[in-house]
Formats: C-alpha cells, structure tokens, sequence
C-alpha cells in the first residue's frame, strides 16, 4: 500500500510565537509517519502549516501502514497514519509504545471486480481468484467480513500481493486475477479506466469487527510524553485541515491529486466517495480488539487495556481550536 491534530490549555499562537522565538536554540522536531493515499490529504498541508510555527517537520513516506507501525513502535516516528486495527495488533504482540488519537476517514469498501466478471453476490467469489495484500487494513476487513458471513476462506483463490495498490490494479488489467480487495485511489482507478467495477453487492465495510474506518493518527508513547506540545499542534492543524477539505470536495479532490499525482477526474470521483473525519472511537477499536482476538487473528484479547492507550484530549482539544 503506498499505501488499503493545538496545544492542551496552551492557544495555537502561543506556540508559533514560542516556536519562531528569536535565540531559541532548537525547534522542535516532529517526525512524521504516512502513506500516499487520498484519506490522509490533509497531512501535506498540516505539515505546512507547522513549518510556519518553525517546527522542524520531517515526513517520510511508507508503502504500507504495517511499516509505519513498525517504525512508530520502534522510536523512529513521533506521529505516524496506521490502520484501524494496528494499535490492538501491536498491544497484542507485545508492544505498549503506540498511543491512539483519532480517526482520519470512512468509505464504503467493495470488491472490485474485473469487467467481464460476475459478481452479484458474495456466492460469486466461490472459485474466483481474489488479489489481496496480506496484513493490510482491507485485509482485516475483508477477512472480518467473511469470518462473519460464514464464507470459507478457502472458497476463492487468494492471490497474495505485496507492495504498492498499483500492483493488484495491474494484476486486474492483465487478467491475472479475478477481482481485487484495495484501498483508494486504486480502487477508482480501474473503475475510471474501464477495466473494473464496483461489486457494490460485496460491501465489506460493514462488518461489526471492523467497519468502515480507514485508518487512525496515532503518536509514539514517548512523543506523547516529551513533545505533547508538538504533537497536540499537529493534531490541531491535521483537524483544521480535515474541516476545510471535507467543506469542499473540489478542494479534497486537488488536494489528492497533489498528494498522489493521479488525475484529476479520478481524484475528483474519489473525493465523493471518503468521508473525512474521525470517525473511529474507541468503542469500535475496543470491538476490534475482542473481535480480532475471537476471529483468531490475533494473539490475544486486549479490548481491556485500549483505554490505557488511547488519548483522546489531543482530538478534544483540536476540535475546540
């Protein structure tokens, strides 16, 4: 997957002053974690927006969430964009250093089928051969809603793909694969070009363990405690930046365009279909938790502990600005 928000009781202006202070010895620095992808539109500009305070922003870019949540974890990134599932999976194997703050988005998630195909109904995937990437968000929550469904796994052929979504949408134009279970924008892409659809029969964002969440902002535990400042103000210009784009969608669709460099129309139809927002609460990752745990996914049941890692003042706060 290249790849599928201001301070708590401390006013915005109050930091960029501290921040652009002249003599001050060093800006602080906030390392953040992403993926090129149409929900997290707002991080390019939010980014901007610190520069201005003098923060010393670094962004680097990941493929996939499971690697910005291995780089979270390990103490490289102070804020990273992981899946909706990724703070159960790192407390589950172990790992305590993530701190949840806020969803970024929602969308209606479809298989997407290649022309010619058949898929009516979720009986239709019986013998098909299915593109997914193994460990991904739409992976949970394809794989949920078939657990859920009561469909074999076994009952399509699942064809694993790793890397970037471009490379299950040239698996679907070849004809190598039957369908395909991605993130946006490549999930529009062979829609807009003709050579897939929308199986608008085989929604797999409605599953109760998952939903239709598409990832979340989350900080490193130690970021949280030593920068809480800084990360409080990326969380309030990432928030301010999600209201202005969700108000318009023309403005949603450039920005994606700028972020990913696909064109426009496909950005534009994208931008109709995500809904910006923190849509996730702790409830639902809580849900997924136990849910993920039930399903055999993961090691075990950490429901229980989320609210030790979850922040929600950060969000509260940005709300507020």
């Amino acid at each position: 997957m290249k790849r599928r928000t201001f301070l708590a009781g401390i006013p915005a202006l109050g930091l960029a002053a501290t921040m652009a202070r002249p003599g001050r010895a060093q800006a602080t620095t906030l390392t953040i974690g992403y993926q090129k992808v149409g929900h997290l539109a707002p991080i390019l500009a939010a980014a901007d927006e610190l520069k201005k305070t003098g923060m010393d922003v670094k962004l680097v870019e990941f493929v996939r969430y499971a690697d910005a949540r291995t780089a979270l974890l390990a103490g490289s990134l102070d804020v990273a964009s992981v899946g909706p599932a990724d703070l159960a999976i790192s407390l589950a194997n172990g790992s305590n250093s993530m701190i949840g703050i806020m969803g970024v988005g929602a969308s209606p998630k479809y298989v997407i089928g290649r022309t010619g195909t058949k898929f009516d109904s979720w009986d239709d995937i019986k013998g098909k051969k299915i593109a997914i990437a193994p460990g991904s968000a739409v992976w949970f929550q394809f794989a949920a809603t078939l657990i859920e469904r009561g469909i074999p796994y076994s009952s399509f052929t699942a064809i694993n793909i790793q890397g970037a979504g471009a490379n299950l949408n040239t698996a679907l134009e070849k004809g190598e694969v039957d369908a395909i279970v991605t993130w946006e924008p490549f999930e529009t892409i062979p829609v807009m070009k003709g050579y897939g659809f929308f199986a608008k029969n085989l929604d797999y964002s409605i599953s109760k363990a998952v939903g239709a969440e598409l990832g979340m902002l989350v900080a490193n535990k130690d970021a949280v405690a030593t920068k809480r400042a800084a990360v409080q103000a990326c969380v309030t210009a990432y928030v301010a930046k999600m209201k202005e784009l969700s108000a318009s969608p023309a403005k949603f669709g450039q920005a994606i365009a700028s972020m990913t460099g696909i064109e426009l129309p496909v950005s534009m139809k994208i931008a109709e279909i995500i809904k910006l927002g923190p849509v996730i609460t702790i409830e639902q990752i809580k849900a997924q938790a136990k849910a993920f745990n039930d399903l055999g996914v993961i090691p075990k049941d950490v429901s229980g502990d989320i609210d030790k890692y979850w922040d929600g003042s950060f969000l509260a706060a940005a709300m507020k600005a």
